[in-house]
């Protein structure tokens, strides 16, 4: 039996891991057995063509929320060219009803971690003599029996594109909005055979790590032992972990201040700072911990750290939103990820439907629409306000003009004027060039918020030319003389806040 195993990333530079487990763990079939990977940029019809070039029995495919739409178009084209080949589904997409994406056309779905349930299925397929059933629930699979993945990273993988890795499964949080509230039992791999894989992988070059453990540093033992890895390493390299914002123990602390600038990432989940919201999700916040630890992280490490914090949670206002972006950014100088809730099959979430009056899109992305609290036209606005965020704020490219559009006042409040702003001259918040984006900003400080032109032009050089080789503005060159005079571009003295 001839298998694909394929999925639609996100993007080019990602991998998928769990076809890697499927392919691993496939033992007499995987001879047969060949991985292709795509992203949901690719045409879709090119994409059918593509596999069935190979002229499969059986195609397994990864289906997620990011590409539920198009798998569901893909398995139609498929079954319209070539009906008896078997589709296989399976991925966190498929494992909870209700499916509001009709998957109706695939031969077979795993709900579950397929890692051994697809070989079984496989194996069911080639001897069967009766009808199989179409839906499959498979219990957890023991993790230190499963064939690890690692060595089927190819070489262009490991050249271009991240290494996604795990050393455990599960998350003993409950958060009602999170699918990993749904296993509760944390299940560990074997740390060791693990570490041996990534020493391969190291020595054919990977440099690019992702860890998809939702709780990394639950256990400090497994958490050090990962740290001592990389810290035993030449950089450059990168390591991206999740992480609990409420427990950094000095074990912790001691070697995340140890790696060098850029080789580490840290994606801290805050999601609310609201102690109501958050117990309204059953979501543990330890304020005075989270407080501490950030504080450490952007003042004693040079780790990159990513917070995120999440719209249209039940009972979050956006006064309470506010409150909270507003004590982040005092806290720190950090990425601050702004998400819009999502309500997925199969969490808890649904049961504050009726309190709060959420109500959510039933396609993909399954996000909020409206509440009691925030209307469909705030949630529009937020959403807006996010993508600014992300253009001006994240980017990085604004780091040191983009403060002047609050000063010393409210964060939330003054930048949601600006996102008001912004798009009323926009009507559009994708394709506006970076020169277009600098040049609406400068606007908006001298004539909306009445910033001196020379004051807002030397934090605006700053920012722009970070960069060697790019050129100046034209809105910008009638300041630049006095810049170039008074500034040292590319000097040790600009600070992490600064940068």
């Amino acid at each position: 039996m001839k298998i694909l195993l394929t999925t639609l990333n996100a993007r080019y530079t990602h991998t998928a891991i769990g076809l890697r487990y499927l392919y691993a763990n496939l033992k007499e079939f995987q001879e047969n057995a060949t991985i292709l990977e795509f992203s949901i940029n690719d045409d879709l019809q090119s994409v059918a063509e593509s596999l069935l070039l190979h002229v499969p029995d059986l195609i397994g495919i990864g289906v997620y929320i990011w590409n539920a739409k198009e798998v569901a178009e893909l398995i139609h084209i498929l079954k319209k060219v070539s009906p008896r080949t078997t589709i296989v589904l399976g991925g966190p997409e498929v494992t909870y009803e209700p499916f509001r994406i009709s998957f109706d056309e695939a031969d077979f779905i795993i709900a579950g971690e397929g890692d051994i349930a697809f070989y079984e299925l496989c194996k069911n397929i080639q001897n069967a003599t009766v009808p199989l059933e179409k839906n499959i629930k498979m219990s957890l699979p023991p993790l230190k029996e499963l064939a690890l993945p690692y060595k089927y990273y190819t070489d262009e993988d490991v050249k271009n594109r991240y290494i996604y890795a795990e050393i455990s499964r599960g998350c003993p949080f409950e958060c009602e909005f999170c699918l990993s509230s749904m296993d509760e039992k944390v299940r560990a791999f074997d740390l060791d055979a693990v570490l041996k894989e990534f020493e391969i992988l190291w020595a054919r070059g990977a440099r690019n790590f992702k860890f998809v453990d939702r709780t990394f540093n639950l256990n400090m033992n497994t958490a050090n032992k990962i740290l001592d890895f990389f810290l035993a390493k030449e950089p450059p390299y990168f390591a991206h972990f999740e992480v609990i914002p409420d427990h950094f123990p000095a074990s912790l602390r001691e070697k995340i201040a140890r790696f060098a600038h850029g080789a580490l990432q840290l994606e801290i989940g805050i999601q609310t700072l609201n102690l109501e919201v958050a117990k309204n999700i059953s979501r543990q916040l330890n304020l005075k911990k989270i407080k501490e630890n950030i504080t450490f992280l952007e003042n004693e490490t040079e780790a990159h750290i990513h917070l995120d914090l999440i719209i249209g949670l039940p009972g979050e206002t956006l006064e309470s939103f506010g409150k909270n972006l507003d004590a982040l950014v005092n806290l720190s100088s950090c990425e601050i990820q702004i998400g819009i809730l999502k309500k997925l099959s199969g969490t808890h979430i649904n049961r504050h439907d009726t309190t709060f009056g959420m109500v959510y899109s039933d396609t993909p992305p399954y996000d909020i629409l409206k509440n009691n609290q925030l209307s469909f036209n705030d949630i529009q606005i937020m959403k807006r306000f996010a993508r600014f965020w992300d253009l001006t704020y994240n980017s990085g490219n604004f780091k040191n003009s983009i403060t002047l559009i609050w000063q010393e006042q409210s964060v939330y409040e003054n930048f949601y004027d600006f996102c008001l702003w912004i798009y009323a001259q926009t009507n559009s918040t994708w394709k506006i060039s970076l020169e277009r984006l600098g040049e609406l900003l400068f606007n908006y400080l001298t004539k909306k918020k009445k910033i001196d032109p020379n004051t807002a032009a030397q934090k605006m050089l700053i920012d722009f030319m970070q960069l060697k080789g790019r050129a100046i503005p034209a809105y910008l060159k009638p300041h630049a003389k006095e810049f170039t005079q008074n500034s040292k571009i590319g000097s040790s003295g600009f600070n992490k806040r600064q940068l």
